[in-house]
């Protein structure tokens, strides 16, 4: 049961991270320019939602290697 639960988390965590990537303004605007991501870019990044959005990440990315290492032990 425990493994079920861990899985559907990884495998949220893994969607989320790679949607949260692609959020983010690379150097040429990527997929956030799309989305009105351009209007902040004069400021290389220091907008809050920018901000917000690289915290947000942090936390699924971290939440994704938990996930890795705790489904390495529970499928060993």
């Amino acid at each position: 049961m425990l493994t079920w639960i861990v899985g559907a988390l990884h495998l949220v965590s893994a969607f989320s991270l790679v949607g949260l990537v692609l959020l983010h303004s690379g150097k040429g605007g990527g997929v956030s320019d799309m989305f009105g991501g351009s209007v902040g870019a004069t400021a290389a990044g220091s907008t809050v939602a920018e901000q917000n959005l690289s915290r947000i990440t942090v936390v699924v990315a971290v939440t994704f290697g938990f996930t890795t290492l705790i489904l390495g032990l529970l499928l060993a």
